[in-house]
């Protein structure tokens, strides 16, 4: 199986700007980790891959956490992503199962129904003294879309964002990626009528992965033989938890907080959000957590 990674290329004579990416086993560690259900695996493996594509707008210090808050049974999905092609995320309810009962998709995967309606937010970390966060409305809680919707309006963007996510009878990631395709000011109206043609006649993401169709080839579709790739970069789902990390956090917390857990516990069990990995600590690491605490104060 190929490996996943992710291409931003210039296209149609540098008027257009391409991020493709092919996430499977990315989603695919993420659903392992998270014991998603087949509806939530595909909305958040579309999450983590817009995320994966986004990270590479950025540079690379930079972070970007991406918040999809629906009224759906989904609940909301957080995804991290940095310009390393690392992301990592949590989802609420990874329990969910819903498909199509009628229509041209019926027994497809609703992801639309599990997202349901709210708002997507995004927080950019510039490494600089403010965060910049940008909202808008969910669409149609399919991704694409609604990612689709906000670069043009909360960027100033004109895009077009298509994501799928392929699920195995046991309910493994067959097939998962995703591709951004945005506008540059200065594009002509014949690049943006052949675009135009063009994307209604794709196959879903998921499906080209599925036939083993390398994000080079989807961008040579997309770029129509014009693509200048400017960038290659390995995507993965990472997370950079630690015990010194929560023991860090532990130290926030009040005097009293601490002393309660001390001596009514006796013990701490943390659980990262994001990977699932408990961290335990002792009644003498909390004890000395509490202690340096009072002597740097």
């Amino acid at each position: 199986m190929m490996k996943d990674y992710a291409l931003k290329s210039y296209a149609y004579n540098k008027q257009v700007r391409i991020y493709v990416a092919s996430s499977t086993h990315l989603v695919e560690e993420a659903r392992r980790i998270h014991h998603t259900w087949p509806t939530a695996s595909a909305a958040f493996g579309r999450v983590l891959t817009v995320s994966a594509m986004m990270g590479m707008m950025y540079k690379e210090e930079e972070t970007l956490t991406i918040r999809v808050k629906g009224d759906g049974p989904i609940g909301s999905i957080l995804v991290e992503a940095n310009a390393k092609g690392e992301v990592r995320g949590e989802i609420v309810n990874p329990n969910v199962y819903i498909v199509y009962d009628e229509g041209p998709k019926k027994g497809k995967l609703n992801v639309g129904a599990a997202v349901g309606q709210g708002f997507i937010h995004i927080t950019k970390d510039l490494k600089m003294r403010d965060y910049f966060t940008s909202s808008s409305e969910i669409q149609t809680g399919e991704i694409g879309d609604d990612f689709t919707y906000y670069f043009a309006m909360s960027e100033q963007t004109p895009s077009s964002v298509g994501v799928g996510v392929l699920v195995n009878p046991d309910q493994t990631i067959r097939a998962a990626g995703g591709y951004i395709l945005q506008l540059m000011p200065d594009v002509g109206e014949d690049v943006i009528q052949q675009i135009e043609s063009l994307i209604p006649t794709l196959p879903p993401m998921s499906t080209l992965i599925d036939q083993g169709k390398t994000p080079e080839d989807i961008l040579h579709i997309l770029a129509n033989g014009t693509e200048q790739i400017l960038e290659k970069k390995d995507i993965t789902y990472l997370c950079h938890c630690s015990k010194e990390g929560f023991a860090k956090s532990l130290s926030t917390l009040d005097d009293q907080s601490l002393h309660d857990i001390i001596h009514e516990d006796g013990q701490a069990e943390i659980e990262c959000h994001f990977c699932h990995t408990k961290y335990h600590f002792s009644k003498d690491e909390l004890s000395h957590i509490l202690e340096n605490k009072n002597n740097k104060s």
